[in-house]
């Protein structure tokens, strides 16, 4: 992996990270938004310690571990990934409510365009603030999107200690098999 210097880091909070979607996938991935490893690389779930990747592969998802580079092959595998929050920060709590709200309206909208069979929030804490559920917990909500059935997901990041790999991965199986995968 490419190592970047603070000021380069610093800079990528401008950069736009591009989503991996397509019409009618399984399952759209929904990250909370662009770490700046993501963001100077351009790639999804990028920052070394990061679990999505591991945890998509060790679920069933993908047939071998993906690197952040190779995101496009999810595409593939019916599968896609975007965030919440377009912008990039060094740190989910650097955003404020109102961005929370405003990124849940603007995935709704990017749902109803392209009716994945399911949304999958990375985050429980993102899925309240953006959707206004305080009261959700992991795993499939009652909300839908059009035809689109959510389901929240813990949150990948290796500051997310409570949730191990292996828990992890089982929670991500439950979706692949709710997917039809």
């Amino acid at each position: 992996m490419a190592r970047f210097t603070p000021e380069e880091l610093e800079a990528a909070r401008d950069r736009v990270v591009p989503d991996v979607v397509a019409k009618g996938l399984h399952v759209l991935f929904c990250g909370i938004n662009p770490g700046l490893m993501t963001a100077a690389t351009g790639h999804h779930f990028a920052r070394p310690g990061n679990r999505f990747w591991p945890v998509l592969h060790r679920s069933g998802f993908t047939p071998r571990l993906l690197k952040p580079s190779e995101q496009r092959e999810l595409l593939s595998y019916g599968l896609g990934i975007t965030n919440v929050v377009a912008r990039a920060s060094a740190r989910a709590d650097e955003l404020s409510a109102e961005e929370y709200r405003e990124g849940g309206r603007l995935l709704a909208a990017k749902v109803e365009r392209l009716r994945p069979r399911w949304l999958a929030v990375v985050g429980v804490t993102a899925y309240r603030a953006a959707f206004d559920d305080r009261k959700a917990q992991v795993g499939p909500q009652s909300r839908t999107i059009g035809d689109t059935r959510v389901w929240v997901l813990p949150n990948p990041s290796g500051l997310n200690a409570h949730w191990t790999l292996d828990t992890m991965a089982e929670e991500f199986a439950r979706l692949r098999e709710a997917a039809g995968g």
